[in-house]
């Protein structure tokens, strides 16, 4: 146990501030466990107890549908009790804009990640910042000996991006054959021993008093440092869960069942559903739901690289940040498939397999199996190659090197 957690605050030492922070002694207690007068530009004080929240949204369904999303990172008392809105000189109301200029590469991870439910993501953003931020003693302006303008505000949203990929809850329960299911039930045992493998320690999970469905998980961190460039040390969480012991549901994303994975094995494509926790084979993934409408960003899910990146507006995937493109899909008359179009004009796969969109292309048909976006019935869409640096990956129908999967990330 010691050394898995060990390397998980190892994994958690958070740093690249654009602006320089106070240098710090190396040799700081922990926040919450300091006998001495702190430092607040040094240590997190008083709110020393550091949640990373994350949420499962089911209705209506929010990010990927094989990953938990980011709901806040809050500096909590050290009994558990909370401060909240505690500058009100320095709430934002332009989280986007802020982002847009200081590092897109984050901004676009908030984007497929840290999604508001109701399509609001600026005002969720925005609410998180001056709700929690500002009260994280280390992000106060005099925290900084060449403060740049909203340079705290670019830290708080970098650090919780950080710290969140480091917390990967749907791999660890999928690991422990705790997957998103219709009519399958989990013990609160079950998963907080799924956590715990992984974390070191139990989380709060909490529950639709209602429903008994699952849908937090609040981490909780001592800091070593400041929230900038300090280490986040996992530890027991102050609190208790809200689910029941027995009888908790996970609910899978968009009306399906649990993401596809699709490996390459000696040069053959296979697909291994995980619904039911029993890996099986099979051919393409049906299309029998209902046709996408409406207007929403296109994310790539790879297994050869967790920064999958997105679909830019001529059809290219694009790895390097920045914003990606408006999709529009557009029903068909039969309920089940759709058209897409972007700002370039129509899309549609070529003779060669690949996929565009352009004034002069011919519009295809497409489908969604409740995870994934499909053609002729396949969810996986392949690339040459893994697009580096600036370069456009074109995506292809017909089979290559790399093996892709796309998202409908829907926004308002």
């Amino acid at each position: 146990m010691l050394s898995r957690v060990m390397l998980l605050e190892a994994a958690l030492a958070v740093g690249g501030a654009v602006a320089a922070s106070k240098s710090c002694p190396a040799n700081l207690e922990l926040s919450c466990h300091n006998t001495t007068a702190v430092d607040t530009c040094c240590t997190v004080y008083p709110g020393g107890q550091l949640l990373m929240t994350q949420f499962w949204d089911t209705d209506p369904s929010t990010g990927p549908a094989d990953s938990w999303t980011i709901h806040g990172l809050w500096p909590d008392y050290c009994d558990g009790s909370y401060p909240q809105f505690c500058d009100k000189s320095r709430e934002i109301t332009n989280a986007t804009q802020i982002m847009q200029a200081a590092d897109k590469c984050t901004l676009a991870y908030m984007e497929k990640y840290w999604l508001d439910y109701q399509g609001d993501n600026e005002q969720f953003w925005e609410h998180e910042f001056n709700k929690h931020g500002t009260c994280i003693s280390t992000l106060d302006r005099k925290c900084y000996s060449e403060y740049q303008t909203s340079q705290e505000v670019v830290d708080y949203f970098k650090t919780t991006v950080q710290l969140f990929k480091t917390l990967p809850s749907y791999k660890w329960l999928a690991a422990a054959g705790i997957v998103p299911s219709a009519d399958k039930t989990y013990t609160l045992a079950e998963i907080q021993a799924a956590i715990k493998a992984n974390y070191g320690f139990e989380a709060i999970v909490n529950c639709n008093k209602n429903t008994k469905a699952m849908n937090e998980i609040w981490y909780h961190f001592n800091t070593k440092g400041s929230v900038q460039t300090g280490k986040f040390v996992p530890v027991q969480p102050v609190g208790s869960s809200t689910c029941p012991k027995t009888g908790i549901k996970y609910l899978p994303k968009y009306g399906g069942g649990s993401p596809s994975a699709t490996t390459t094995t000696g040069g053959a494509t296979t697909t291994t559903t995980t619904a039911t926790g029993t890996a099986t084979t099979s051919g393409p993934a049906p299309t029998g739901g209902s046709a996408l409408s409406g207007k929403a960003y296109l994310y790539v899910n790879t297994p050869s690289d967790s920064n999958g990146g997105f679909l830019i507006s001529g059809g290219a995937w694009y790895r390097a940040g920045g914003t990606p493109a408006t999709y529009t899909a557009t029903p068909n008359a039969d309920g089940t498939t759709f058209q897409l179009n972007s700002s370039k004009g129509k899309c549609g796969v070529q003779a060669d397999s690949s996929f565009s969109c352009a004034s002069g292309v011919t519009a295809s048909n497409f489908g969604y199996d409740g995870s994934f976006l499909t053609y002729n019935g396949a969810n996986t869409f392949y690339a040459a190659s893994l697009p580096t640096g600036t370069q456009q990956g074109v995506v292809y129908t017909s089979q290559k090197a790399v093996s892709l999967q796309v998202t409908w990330s829907p926004r308002s």
